[in-house]
């Protein structure tokens, strides 16, 4: 809560008033002279213009508040309307309703709103230039401020059902070579000519084994990598850091960006494992654990799934490495970036998440900037956790429940 103090300026006593004489003591039992009669008469003169002067600055129409400075809402205003989506009902609440929403670290997550501020929609171009302001203002003005421009409303499904799945995604940190050879043979393509003419295009067994389909990706080769796992969590994560090896042998890290896919169904190989009885660990690390042991059947898991996802090689700018750029086109902050449904949530909406399982309890302000294939219907997000084998083991291990309030204009 802001406390504002109202300045009131009191004019000073006019100079004429210096020039009367100071009250001297009565006789005792005699009246006041008449001197002693006028001056009483001014001095309440006097007081009742001040009284006059107080009154008239509390009447006065209050400035309009700038994005340091807001007005408290009542705790007992009345709600707006649920909101539809196509995918979602929006359901309008207290801040009380927030899971921790005074604990959290709210600076955190103000370079990713700044972010979406680079591609606002409609809805956010009038408060992007206060977000702005607002990036180095304390995190009481910051809470503050969110109170009073935003409404939270709670998502919930048309059948008004609040609960829904987190998960994680990551980027991968990856070895790669210019060209094959040794143990760098699984290679990693951009999109081929024929993708936007063939739909679906080829599936993934198709994509590794048959001779005319090899033919259509020749020339579209960027990058080859020594794991074909490591392709396939490239592919379902849809980006990469690589460092790669040059030809001249020079080493330079570059990122593999999303560019398309074939257009085929995604499938989960983790899945395909558990329905097949073969572990009751689906993680990625419980996957790979299982191809340790079964390495013969390596071609077999990874065709389970036949989507296919083709890159564009982008170079990184010097200093530190902008994250990857998510559906709305702007890059992904780490711990602060979520995919979600555009049919439920908007890009670039500030969203509360609470949820908590066995791997972690997340109770934060996020953004609304990206999608997935997976990632369908009113609460459901991926949380993105960043980059490098820290950021893959949280991805490859959280899946738990979810609960989302999106923060929108008044």
């Amino acid at each position: 809560m802001v406390h504002h103090t109202i300045a009131i300026k009191i004019t000073s006593a006019s100079k004429t008033s210096s020039k009367n004489m100071p009250m001297q003591p009565l006789p005792r039992n005699n009246p006041a002279p008449t001197q002693t009669r006028g001056l009483l008469a001014l001095l309440a003169t006097l007081l009742l213009g001040i009284v006059g002067s107080l009154s008239g600055c509390s009447s006065a129409p209050p400035r309009s508040p700038g994005a340091h400075e807001v007005s408290p809402t009542p705790a007992s205003a009345p709600l707006p309307p649920a909101i539809a989506q196509a995918k979602s009902r929006w359901v309008p609440v207290r801040w009380a309703e927030l899971p921790a929403f005074e604990q959290d670290a709210l600076h955190e997550a103000w370079p990713a709103w700044l972010r979406s501020c680079e591609r606002p929609t409609t809805a956010w171009q009038a408060l992007c230039p206060q977000l702005r302001q607002l990036a180095a203002a304390s995190p009481e003005a910051q809470r503050a401020w969110l109170r009073e421009r935003l409404q939270p409303y709670r998502v919930e499904s048309p059948e008004a059902q609040a609960e829904g799945l987190l998960t994680a995604y990551y980027e991968p940190q990856l070895e790669a070579s210019r060209r094959p050879h040794a143990r760098f043979v699984v290679p990693l393509y951009g999109p081929p000519a024929s993708l936007s003419t063939r739909k679906p295009w080829y599936t993934r067994q198709e994509i590794d084994s048959r001779r005319e389909v090899k033919a259509e990706l020749r020339g579209k080769d960027l990058l080859y990598l020594d794991d074909p796992v490591d392709a396939m969590v490239l592919h379902i994560q849809g980006s990469g850091l690589v460092r790669v090896r040059e030809v001249d042998g020079r080493q330079r890290t570059v990122r593999l960006a999303f560019a398309g896919t074939n257009g085929q169904p995604y499938a989960s190989v983790g899945r395909w494992l558990l329905d097949q009885g073969l572990t009751r660990d689906a993680s990625w690390p419980g996957i790979k654990s299982w191809l340790a042991a079964n390495p013969s059947r390596t071609q077999e898991l990874l065709w389970q799934n036949p989507r296919y996802v083709f890159f564009r090689e982008e170079t990184l700018p010097p200093g530190d490495i902008p994250g990857p750029k998510g559906a709305q086109g702007v890059p992904l902050t780490a711990g602060r970036s979520i995919a979600v449904d555009p049919g439920s949530i908007p890009y670039g909406t500030p969203v509360w998440l609470a949820s908590s399982g066995p791997q972690t309890r997340l109770q934060r302000l996020v953004l609304a900037q990206d999608t997935g294939t997976a990632i369908t219907g009113a609460v459901r997000a991926d949380y993105y956790a960043g980059s490098g084998p820290e950021a893959g083991e949280l991805a490859g291990r959280l899946k738990q429940r979810l609960r989302l309030w999106v923060l929108w204009p008044k």
